[in-house]
């Protein structure tokens, strides 16, 4: 069957590649536009929503998110969340009178939100509006050059203002608020001057000072965490688009980790999930690319949120918690059993073997054999899981038992096979978990197999009759009994939309994390073509489209928040579909590349994993590829080989 023509890849951009990692919007007359991006550090969140006016001039708001500034009641949506639609370019004179005309020419995103514009057609205007990496801050920078001939008289506001939320309404009593300009005052700006001043937005607790900060040093702070990010895991692809959102992705993905009283928790974002973690995006999402990042924090975070799981291993096998929040002194599990222990031992396993540290497997390993085991209690007479809901808790139906459950449990008793090896473990509990593996495989192909819709694929659960997206996901763990007619399904006019794979067929409703899903079972099954295709479609509309620069979570609700582990999934479309990189040993992983006919090579440069630091390469030889693995130490593997083939590599 032929896949669909893709009408839609003739989007017109609003959007170019900039310099620096960079994206531009040069503004033209396709206005007015507004957007919105969510940028986070340790102790702050923030979605700006920014734009340009018909005329031309600048729009802002800020909603900013303070986790750590518990509400009551203190649950998953208790952090303290504020909107400030200041703008303080229209508080400032020049020559004693109002800024009245400022005209936007340029904004870009690189990890901070940078706006260009011009005023009263003397005075150039940068702002860059970016939070602190490590205090409760949004901060932005104002730049003023005169490229007038004459001098300009500039008035910048002194502004402190303070407000205090209610005692009764803060875990830990009143709030303080307090918005602070810095380098204000009146200058004399001569032809060629500049100036510079500042603007940041505070929350704290009685007992806390943030009034003298010096906001270039949390610039630097905040440029240095992005140089991390994009120095670590480089995408070398003959696509500078799909090279340039992968580099994006790992900003998102990175970035939105807060430093709890319960130890550092990733968290989703989107003015919702902040001070928590969830058995779906964080154990199963984001949690195993974080070692291949090399970013410490990440694996420090992702470390302690199966550390927080483990604490509610219990002897009567009852549901582990969806969602631990509140800084972890809560949980949430009000859709019951979602499969979350099969995301859970999914995720840690893969983790623990990539990150190759055996003191941290070891600790986790009881964790992996109580979900593991707590999967094979829930087999049905079919012998595949039961569970009550999915990770889409209700919203779709998915029956007793579904697919998405059952092959997340399959793929985690391989790894634990692995990782059970590595620690030497008996040689009976492994292999019982191979033994099993094998059962669940032929058990799924049995129990979901069927006709849909005209397709040869998955019901997702017993009863369905309509195509659904998750149908991607045995592709993704191995499972290519039925990956032609789920490919042609998924990429079907009945599945795909303009923005990725509906959830079911027929519903407009769509999340971006199965079509990533998706699209690494696409790569992972040899289809590059399509893959290819779809990948840089999808890519182009996030990064360069209407609403930039990441992945989202779900439209219509939630009106495509960019939650963070959506990010962290499009990177795996590369490291686990295109490279196909799959831990086997706390040292050693199997890679299996499906370089695109299209393209003549593909890298990943500064990869960590396995304790180590190594460069992929592969690269087009006659009708072979040349796979080429090295260290800084040593080349680890340089061979031809058949693209597609899959080899072990030891480091």
């Amino acid at each position: 069957m032929l896949f669909i023509s893709l009408h839609c890849l003739a989007q017109q951009n609003r959007w170019l590649l900039g310099d620096s990692n960079s994206i531009q919007w040069k503004i033209d007359d396709r206005v007015p536009h507004q957007d919105n991006i969510e940028m986070s550090g340790k102790f702050v969140s923030a979605v700006v929503h920014y734009g340009v006016n018909a005329d031309h001039s600048f729009f802002i708001n800020r909603d900013i998110v303070w986790p750590m500034l518990r509400t009551i009641p203190n649950n998953t949506h208790a952090s303290l969340i504020r909107s400030f639609n200041l703008d303080v370019i229209k508080m400032i004179a020049v020559n004693k009178k109002q800024v009245q005309q400022e005209k936007v020419t340029e904004i870009a995103l690189n990890g901070k939100l940078i706006v260009k514009s011009r005023i009263n057609d003397s005075l150039e205007l940068v702002r860059t509006i970016f939070p602190s990496t490590g205090l409760p801050l949004l901060c932005e920078k104002y730049e003023l050059v005169n490229t007038g001939n004459k001098s300009v008289t500039v008035e910048i506001p002194q502004l402190n203002i303070e407000s205090a939320t209610s005692p009764d309404d803060g875990v830990e009593g009143s709030y303080q608020l307090i918005v602070q300009t810095k380098n204000a005052g009146t200058i004399e700006l001569h032809p060629s001057q500049s100036l510079t001043f500042y603007l940041y937005f505070s929350g704290k607790k009685n007992g806390q000072d943030y009034s003298n900060i010096d906001v270039e040093k949390e610039l630097i702070k905040r440029n240095n965490l992005l140089l991390l990010f994009s120095e670590n895991l480089v995408l070398e692809t003959p696509d500078t688009i799909l090279n340039r959102a992968f580099a994006f992705a790992k900003i998102r993905a990175a970035e939105s980790i807060y430093q709890t009283k319960g130890g550092p928790m990733h968290g989703p974002g989107g003015l919702s999930y902040y001070a928590a973690i969830w058995a779906n995006d964080q154990a199963e999402y984001i949690n195993p690319f974080f070692p291949y990042l090399g970013y410490n924090y990440g694996i420090e975070s992702a470390v302690n949120a199966y550390r927080h799981f483990a604490k509610f291993i219990n002897k009567e096998y009852k549901p582990i918690p969806s969602s631990i929040v509140a800084e972890g002194t809560d949980i949430w599990d009000g859709a019951g059993d979602r499969g979350d222990a099969a995301m859970i031992a999914y995720g840690v396993a893969r983790f623990a073997l990539s990150q190759g540290d055996k003191k941290n497997a070891g600790e986790l390993w009881p964790l992996i054999e109580w979900c593991l085991e707590y999967n094979k209690r829930k087999l049905n007479k079919e012998g595949v899981v039961t569970s009550q809901s999915d990770e889409l808790e209700g919203r779709f139906p998915s029956g007793k038992a579904n697919l998405s459950t059952s092959s997340l449990y399959y793929d985690a008793l391989i790894s634990a096979a692995y990782l059970g090896k590595a620690l030497k473990k008996e040689k009976k509990q492994i292999a019982l978990y191979k033994s099993a593996a094998i059962a669940l495989k032929k058990n799924i192909n049995t129990y979901f197999g069927a006709t849909v819709m005209g397709y040869n694929t998955y019901r997702y659960y017993e009863g369905n009759e309509k195509l659904r997206s998750w149908i991607c996901i045995p592709l993704t763990v191995n499972i290519f009994d039925r990956k032609q007619g789920t490919i042609d399904a998924l990429f079907s006019p009945e599945l795909w939309t303009d923005d990725g794979l509906a959830s079911q067929a027929g519903d407009k409703t769509f999340w971006d994390r199965s079509t990533l899903y998706a699209l690494r079972g696409l790569f992972a099954a040899g289809d590059t073509k399509r893959g290819l295709k779809y990948l840089q479609y999808y890519s182009n509309r996030r990064l360069l489209g209407e609403h930039v620069p990441y992945p989202v979570e779900a439209y219509p609700e939630g009106n495509q928040r960019q939650l963070s582990a959506e990010s962290g999934l499009y990177c795996r479309v590369y490291t686990e579909g295109l490279f196909g990189i799959r831990p086997v040993d706390l040292n050693a992983f199997t890679i299996t590349p499906q370089l695109p006919e299209e393209w003549d090579f593909i890298r990943l440069k500064k990869v960590h994993g396995f304790q180590k630091e190594f460069d992929v390469e592969v690269k087009r030889e006659g009708d072979k590829i040349r796979l080429k693995v090295s260290t800084t130490a040593t080349v680890v593997f340089n061979q031809l080989i058949l693209n597609g083939s899959t080899q072990t590599i030891r480091i």
